[in-house]
């Protein structure tokens, strides 16, 4: 497996173009299934993930084709209703192929995603949704079953907690529903503002994303439609935060001042200067420390869960004592252990880690967790005295794409070791 080496102690200087969301591209993709004609998605980010989707895609029917940053997309007839284990596994949002699956072909089966190292995410809630649709559902042997031989009905559905990937699950079903859907508690993320928007570029009719409470007006068929993909909010946030660690100015090219207000305010508080430009979003760090700021994770528009590992990196070596508390998912410290192994002083007490900054990190062998878990090393790497190397950076293919080129062109000593 490749290594990620860093040595750190460089500041950061120049311009990071952002990339498409990995969150929103993905059920971009999968909304293929819903129409017969091209789905043309633009500023599309080349990542294992959405190769691992394209390959189910392509099992299902789908005719996919990538042109750099351009995926064309077309299930002119799905061949297949089926999503096995071996494509499933791979990656949790798989697994909403099932409601475009249904709401266009009437019957679907699907194999229910694995464990989670950032703990159990049940798709209950997805699977409620689908039921209030109108589908009959069994669960044999590792697989959803699921039928709507009368295609699927519009209903009335009420989260009991907000989800983003179950609302996205029943934005993607509902589209095709008969009559009116209404979705309430549901997720406000811009990944859903930007699959509703690609959705009623197809012809569908939905109002309220964005808010707690969605319409969604039924109709017979979607359209094709040429679509862009919202720039990366999580990736805009990593490496503002990587700038904020290592000191330095970059401008995040074509990032979205509006979606991560709440990171801005924390990087204000912390001493960092973050404006709103034309280009994108410019970060400066010139303070000799950082000063420590506390977070606490919740659904958006608070602060999100995905840029909780970076924060507590740069606060381990920030001015004071900072507290992180984690209330969306459960097992989200694993990076912390790694961290400590590099120096940082952290306290873990269930939910609530306490940081103490400290004057300097020490370059350490680590070992990357997950996704967010694995740049939250990255950022400590740029920062720490020596040398530091990163194993099972296949996690960080999954979410970031071109992360060592876009941190060396600002200046960063960082490179790849193949295996």
């Amino acid at each position: 497996m490749d290594s990620i080496r860093i040595k750190g102690g460089n500041r950061l200087s120049g311009v990071v173009p952002i990339s498409g969301a990995k969150n929103s591209a993905l059920k971009l993709m999968v909304a293929t299934i819903l129409t017969d004609e091209p789905l043309i998605l633009s500023r599309m980010p080349d990542l294992a993930d959405t190769r691992f989707l394209s390959n189910l895609l392509s099992h299902l029917g789908t005719d996919v084709e990538r042109s750099g940053s351009v995926v064309s997309l077309q299930t002119a007839n799905i061949e297949r209703a089926e999503a096995p284990y071996d494509l499933v596994r791979k990656m949790r949002a798989s697994f909403n192929v099932l409601g475009p699956l249904l709401a266009r072909n009437g019957k679907a089966r699907v194999s229910l995603p694995g464990g989670c190292a950032i703990g159990a995410r049940p798709v209950d809630l997805h699977l409620k949704a689908l039921e209030l649709l109108g589908a009959q559902i069994e669960l044999t042997d590792g697989y959803v079953e699921a039928r709507a031989d009368k295609g699927l009905i519009g209903s009335k559905i009420n989260f009991p907690f907000v989800s983003v990937g179950a609302t996205e699950h029943a934005l993607l079903a509902a589209v095709l529903a008969t009559g009116e859907t209404v979705l309430e508690n549901a997720a406000r993320e811009p990944e859903i503002v930007d699959l509703a928007n690609c959705l009623i570029a197809m012809g569908a009719r939905i109002e309220g994303a964005g808010t707690s409470t969605i319409h969604i007006e039924g109709i017979d068929r979607l359209l094709g439609a040429d679509y862009a993909v919202v720039p990366d909010r999580i990736e805009t946030g990593t490496y503002a935060l990587a700038v904020a660690t290592a000191g330095g100015e970059v401008l995040l090219k074509d990032a979205i001042w509006e979606h991560n207000e709440v990171l801005w305010d924390r990087l204000h508080m912390a001493g960092a200067q973050v404006t709103d430009q034309a280009e994108g979003v410019l970060v400066t760090a010139d303070q000799e420390r950082l000063i420590a700021t506390d977070i606490e994770t919740r659904p958006y528009p608070g602060f999100p869960t995905d840029e909780q590992a970076q924060f507590m990196a740069a606060m381990t070596v920030a001015e004071g004592r900072s507290v992180i508390r984690e209330t969306i998912f459960e097992n989200r410290f694993m990076h912390a252990p790694e961290l400590m192994r590099m120096g940082a002083r952290i306290d873990l007490k269930g939910n609530e880690a306490v940081v103490t900054g400290v004057g300097q990190l020490r370059g350490a062998q680590v070992m990357a967790t997950d996704l967010r878990a694995s740049v939250s090393l990255v950022i400590a790497g740029l920062v720490a005295a020596g040398e530091t190397m990163i194993g099972r950076v296949y996690h960080l293919d999954r979410g970031f794409e071109n992360l060592e080129a876009k941190l060396a062109a600002c200046g960063a000593d960082i490179e790849r070791v193949k295996s």
